[in-house]
């Protein structure tokens, strides 16, 4: 209980600083007597603060599910080629129709990324059930490949900078107006937490998920259908986000177990404070220049990722 309650007091101070940590003198006293220190907290700070939980605590989501859905604690959307599968996406509607808007861009990202993770997942069937290390390994492949290919026609096309962009997230414009997509994310971790049960018994494989009475079709397309639109709508307003959906996961499982009910919302909450704590780093490693956030976090979930690969649970004899 202790513990709990230190980590929400630690994500209650990300919050803050987030709130008031920037090149603009932001501070709660200026908020009432400086109107142009409120107009940058209302359409910059807030937003991006929310932008931030969101997307830490979507994307966190969104790799649970994955690790349930396939078995393997090693793998997220990032991992699998969904994240590049998006930005793929993103390239051809660019490029088709330089006009769509952003739901539109979303639509056809969506689609990508399903796609990708279907293609992955019929690919990591074809693995030896023994061969456990083996899906984050051809995952990596299948994503790299997926990526050399946007990359290709991102140099062919002189489309370079969108490209760059859209694979290292960046919250740092972030403004009113340009996040409100990844409400779309919040409301899609509410169904996963309502599906959670039914994940945790996927979880157990398609032949005893079928012996309880599990319709395993099902909840498996409900739960990729889950990560696809998580990894498109955070790809297309803020980038590629590593790592979390990996991260995050796994140490909660190692602390409280494999119970969804009980482990997603911490799993939300810990994503949330991950992301808020290497944007803050990002601010201030080099101010008052910012460093993206994916490449905090992407030496930040190598390291774990290495750890996690090396080191057993406590548990574990």
């Amino acid at each position: 209980m202790k513990i709990k309650i230190l980590v929400l007091a630690t994500i209650f101070f990300l919050v803050v600083a987030s709130l008031f940590v920037g090149v603009s003198d932001v501070s709660l006293g200026s908020l009432f007597n400086d109107p142009q220190a409120l107009n940058v907290f209302l359409t910059s700070r807030f937003p991006r603060t929310l932008a931030i939980i969101l997307t830490g605590a979507s994307m966190s989501i969104a790799g649970l599910i994955m690790q349930m859905i396939m078995k393997n604690r090693f793998v997220e959307p990032s991992m699998v080629g969904t994240t590049q599968s998006a930005t793929l996406g993103l390239i051809a509607v660019t490029l088709l129709y330089p006009g769509a808007s952003l739901m539109f861009k979303m639509l056809v990202s969506c689609i990508t990324a399903l796609i990708g993770l279907y293609g992955f997942m019929l690919i990591a069937r074809r693995l030896p059930p023994t061969a456990y290390l083996m899906v984050p390994l051809l995952g990596i492949i299948y994503g790299g490949v997926i990526g050399a290919v946007a990359t290709f026609i991102a140099f062919e096309m002189d489309m370079m900078q969108f490209l760059a962009a859209w694979i290292n997230g960046d919250f740092s414009s972030v403004l009113a107006g340009r996040y409100e997509l990844l409400w779309l994310t919040g409301i899609l971790g509410v169904i996963a937490y309502l599906f959670a049960n039914q994940f945790t018994i996927a979880g157990l494989g398609k032949e005893m998920s079928t012996n309880l009475g599990l319709d395993y079709g099902t909840i498996v397309s409900i739960g990729l259908g889950i990560v696809a639109i998580i990894t498109a709508i955070v790809v297309v307003t803020v980038g590629a986000i590593p790592f979390i959906g990996l991260v995050v996961p796994n140490i909660i499982s190692r602390l409280m177990g494999d119970n969804l009910r009980v482990t997603l919302p911490w799993i939300a909450i810990m994503g949330a404070g991950l992301v808020l704590a290497c944007d803050l780093i990002g601010r201030l490693a080099n101010y008052p220049y910012e460093i993206p956030v994916g490449t905090i976090i992407g030496i930040v979930g190598t390291l774990v990722f290495l750890y996690l690969l090396f080191v057993k649970p406590a548990h574990v004899r």
